[in-house]
């Protein structure tokens, strides 16, 4: 039987939310190199594989988090997988910004969030953790209490799972990076060569360069 890391990351692979490309590798914002890209909003535009995601959340989020009273989505890849989540639990959502409106009421926290209410963060993608856990101090300054996070992808980074231990906050993820890896191996989506490029990156990813 298939299961939900292994089908989630098919279903990335499938609509190409995730590229592996370890021969023009990518430049992410923290300056990184790196073979690959995940952009999970990619997957919103699928129903079938729309539909499975919010359903997996809901699932992950009854299991491990069942007193959960709000979601809250971080802007902006998983605010339409937040309020999707939120409308099939029949629960209140709200969004957090990446930083402060400059202008109207300057809101971080956007929507009616009741101080005290537990909160579940969901998040697209998790890598080093920062913003996703800046996301949590944002809703724990404006009184809630968080739960903890669910997340369609994290490439499970040492330097993530201490800041989220830190934090305080557990994290659950729909696949990561290891199912990927296993999933382009048995589909072929790359070369074996190139799965050897991915897993060196992987052992370290802020010292990696291509050759």
């Amino acid at each position: 039987m298939t299961s939900t890391k292994e089908q989630v990351a098919a279903y990335l692979l499938q609509s190409k939310a995730v590229i592996l490309q370890p021969d023009a590798p990518f430049t992410w914002a923290s300056g990184w190199n790196s073979p690959i890209y995940c952009d999970n909003r990619v997957t919103l535009s699928y129903p079938h594989i729309r539909s499975y995601i919010k359903e997996a959340f809901v699932q992950t989020i009854r299991e491990h988090f069942p007193e959960t009273g709000v979601i809250a989505g971080v802007a902006t890849g998983a605010i339409a997988q937040g309020a999707l989540v939120a409308e099939a639990m029949e629960l209140p959502f709200v969004y957090v910004r990446a930083s402060a409106k400059e202008h109207g009421r300057k809101n971080l926290v956007e929507g009616r969030l009741e101080p005290g209410k537990p909160v579940l963060v969901i998040e697209d993608l998790v890598s080093t953790g920062g913003s996703s856990l800046k996301a949590v101090e944002a809703l724990r300054s404006a009184g809630a209490r968080v739960l903890g996070m669910v997340a369609i992808f994290s490439y499970g980074f040492p330097q993530s799972e201490e800041h989220f231990r830190e934090a305080g906050i557990a994290l659950h993820t729909l696949s990561d990076y290891s199912h990927l890896i296993q999933k382009a191996r048995e589909s072929g989506y790359v070369s074996p060569s190139h799965l050897d490029i991915l897993e060196d990156w992987r052992e370290n990813p802020s010292a990696w360069n291509p050759r």
